[in-house]
C-alpha cells in the first residue's frame, strides 16, 4: 500500500476538528471557575487549604500570595476585636478593685478605735499639796433653781493627759483651722499643756474642766440655750476652747445645738444691722455672740456660722466711735469709749481675723482701737473704765486686747503687767487686788478672766522676762489650788461615752449666775491650750501704730503660722 494511502487512512480514522462553539462548551466550567469572584471566607478557606500543601506545589505558592493580599483586611478585623477584648478585661478587673476598696473603707470606719485606745494611758502622780498665800472663803452654797442641792468636794477625778506633739492631728472629722491656736486644741495638745509643772495645768485642772463641760451638757435647754443668749455664747466658747465641735463624740450634739441656737437667734435692728433676739439692753450679748460665732466658723467652717459672724463683725467695725472705742448699744456717735464693752468687741475682731473674716475697714478699725487704748483708755498705772477716768480692774482687759492684737511690747502693756503683779485669783471682792491699785468691783472673776490670759501671754511667750515668768507661775499656782477645789460637785452624774457615770459640777460665785461664772472659770483653766502666746504667731494682721509717746513706731515680731 502506498504511503499516501496509509496517511489518508489514518486521518480518516481520527475525529474531525472541533468548532469554536464546541471548544467553549467543553471548557466553559474551567473558564467560569477562573473568572469566578470568590467571597472573603471562600478565599480564606482556599488559602488555608493551599498552605497545607507542599511548599513546592502551585497550590501553596498561590495560597502564600493570597495571604499577602488578605493581610490588610485581616488586620482591620483582628486589631479592633483585640482592643475590644482588652477593654472588657480591664473594665472587669477595675470594677472588682473598686468594689474591694469600698469594702475596706467601710470596715475601717466600723472598727475605728476609741480615743483611749489610740493614746496610751500614762500614770500621773498626784501633785503635792501646795501652800498658797491666798485668802479664800469656802463658797457659800445656797439653793440653786432646778438643781439638786450640791455638795462641795475637791476635784480628784483622774484624767488621761498623755503629752503628744503640738501639731498632733485632731481626732475629729471637722478640722480646726484657726491661726494662733495651740496644736489645734487636739487631745494630744491638751495633754501636753496639762502635764503638770509650774507653768502648766494638771490632772486636777483638766478634771475640773470636764466636770464643768458635763454640767453644761446636763443643764442645756432643749432648744440649745442656757437661760440667756450671752450665757449660750460663753458656753460655746468654753466647748470650742476644749476643742469640742459638732463632730465630737461626747459633746458634739450639745455644741451643734448651741451654735445653731446662736445662728437662728440673729435678726436685724431698725438699721438692718445684726442683732439677736433676747439680747440685753446694752447689747453686750451682741459682741459676745459674734465672738463665739467667729470661733465656731474658724473651727467648723460652717457656712451659716460664717454668714452670721460676718454680719456681726460688720456692725462692730461700722459702729466704732470716731475716737476708736465702743460704747453701749454699739453706738457710733458716743465717745464714752467703755473699756469693758471694747474688750468684747476686740476679742470678737481677734477671733474673726484668725478665722479669715475681714469685713471692709477692719485694719483701719484695729489701728484706731489701739490708738484709743493708748491715748484715751490708759492713764498712769493702767486702763480705765471710760475714757479719761482712773485705772480700774479693767486694766487687765485693755492689756489683753493689746496683747491679742500684736502690741504686747508697748509701754502701756508693761505698766499694766506691773500693776497686776500681785493680783491673785479670787471669788469674792475684799478690798483691792493690789494695795493702792485698782479695785476689782463686785465681780472679781470678770477681771480674773482677763488677768489670767494677760499673765499667761506675758509669762509663757518666747523671751519672757524672769519677772513675768515668776508672776505667771504664782498666779497659776494659786489658780490650780483654788479653782479645782472650789467647784461644786453634784451628787448626780451624767453618762459618759464609755457608758460609765461621770461627775458634774459648776462654780456658783464666778460671775452673775452659775452658767456665766462656770464658763469664765473654765476658760481660765483652759488658758494653757486655748491660744499660743501671741509673740509666737501673728496675732492679727500687722497694723503699724503711730501713736507711741516716744515717737517711735511699734516693733512687733510678725510671723504667720498656719497650724
Amino acid at each position: 500500500m502506498a504511503e499516501e494511502d496509509i496517511y489518508e487512512d489514518g486521518m480518516a480514522e481520527e475525529e474531525a476538528p472541533l468548532s469554536a462553539e464546541e471548544l467553549f462548551e467543553l471548557h466553559k466550567a474551567e473558564i467560569e471557575a477562573a473568572f469566578e469572584e470568590k467571597g472573603f471566607f471562600r478565599r480564606m478557606k482556599d488559602m488555608f487549604a493551599g498552605l497545607s500543601k507542599p511548599r513546592s506545589s502551585p497550590e501553596y505558592k498561590l495560597a502564600r500570595t493570597e495571604l499577602q493580599r488578605l493581610a490588610a483586611p485581616l488586620a482591620a478585623i483582628l486589631l479592633p476585636t483585640l482592643m475590644v477584648i482588652i477593654l472588657i478585661v480591664v473594665t472587669a478587673i477595675s470594677g472588682q478593685t473598686k468594689q474591694t476598696i469600698q469594702v475596706d473603707i467601710a470596715k475601717v470606719q466600723e472598727e475605728e478605735p476609741a480615743l483611749e485606745d489610740k493614746q496610751e494611758q500614762e500614770d500621773i502622780e498626784e501633785p503635792p499639796e501646795e501652800t498658797v498665800d491666798v485668802q479664800v472663803d469656802t463658797p457659800v452654797v445656797g439653793p440653786v433653781t432646778d438643781m439638786v442641792t450640791p455638795t462641795v468636794t475637791p476635784t480628784t477625778e483622774p484624767v488621761s493627759v498623755k503629752p503628744a506633739a503640738q501639731d498632733s492631728v485632731a481626732l475629729i472629722k471637722s478640722p480646726i483651722t484657726m491661726k494662733s491656736m495651740i496644736g489645734s486644741r487636739t487631745p494630744g495638745s491638751i495633754g501636753a499643756m496639762t502635764r503638770g509643772g509650774a507653768g502648766y495645768g494638771d490632772a486636777r485642772t483638766e478634771g475640773a474642766v470636764l466636770k464643768a463641760l458635763r454640767w453644761l451638757k446636763k443643764t442645756q435647754s432643749a432648744n440649745g440655750s442656757w437661760q440667756s443668749i450671752a450665757n449660750t455664747a460663753l458656753a460655746v466658747l468654753a466647748y470650742l476652747a476644749h476643742g469640742e465641735t459638732p463632730a465630737s463624740k461626747e459633746f458634739g450634739q450639745t455644741v451643734q445645738k448651741a451654735i445653731q441656737y446662736l445662728i437662728d437667734a440673729q435678726t436685724s435692728n431698725a438699721q438692718g444691722e445684726a442683732t439677736y433676739r433676747g439680747v440685753d439692753g446694752n447689747e453686750y450679748a451682741t459682741l459676745i455672740v459674734t465672738y463665739a460665732l467667729c470661733e465656731a466658723y474658724g473651727m467648723t467652717r460652717n457656712p451659716n456660722a460664717k454668714i452670721a459672724a460676718m454680719r456681726g463683725l460688720e456692725r462692730i467695725v461700722k459702729n466704732q466711735s470716731p475716737t476708736g472705742g465702743w460704747d453701749y448699744k454699739i453706738n457710733k456717735n458716743s465717745t464714752r469709749d467703755d473699756m469693758s464693752f471694747e474688750g468684747w468687741a476686740l476679742q470678737a475682731i481677734k477671733a474673726g481675723k484668725m478665722a479669715g473674716l475681714h469685713p471692709e475697714g477692719l485694719d483701719e478699725c484695729i489701728k484706731k482701737a489701739i490708738r484709743c487704748l493708748k491715748t484715751r483708755n490708759f492713764k498712769n498705772i493702767g486702763f480705765n473704765y471710760t475714757a479719761g477716768g482712773a485705772a480700774t480692774g479693767l486694766t487687765a482687759t485693755g492689756c489683753l486686747c493689746m496683747q491679742l492684737l500684736g502690741f504686747m511690747n508697748e509701754p502701756e502693756v508693761k505698766t499694766s503687767l506691773d500693776t497686776m503683779r500681785e493680783w491673785k485669783p479670787v471669788f469674792e471682792a475684799k478690798g483691792v487686788l493690789k494695795p493702792g491699785g485698782p479695785t476689782p468691783g463686785t465681780s472679781p472673776q470678770y477681771y480674773c478672766y482677763y488677768a489670767a490670759q494677760c499673765k499667761y501671754q506675758a509669762g509663757m511667750c518666747q523671751g519672757a522676762t524672769p519677772i513675768n515668768v515668776k508672776t505667771w507661775q504664782e498666779w497659776n499656782s494659786a489658780m490650780k489650788a483654788l479653782y479645782p477645789s472650789s467647784i461644786i460637785t453634784l451628787p448626780e452624774t451624767i453618762e459618759g461615752i464609755d457608758g460609765k457615770p461621770k461627775a458634774i459640777g459648776y462654780w456658783k460665785q464666778g460671775y452673775n449666775n452659775p452658767t456665766m461664772g462656770t464658763c469664765l472659770v473654765a476658760l481660765q483653766l483652759m488658758v494653757y491650750y486655748r491660744y499660743l502666746p501671741t509673740t509666737q504667731v501673728e496675732a492679727a494682721k500687722p497694723v503699724q501704730d503711730e501713736s507711741r509717746k516716744d515717737g517711735k513706731k511699734s516693733k512687733e515680731v510678725e510671723v504667720e503660722v498656719d497650724i
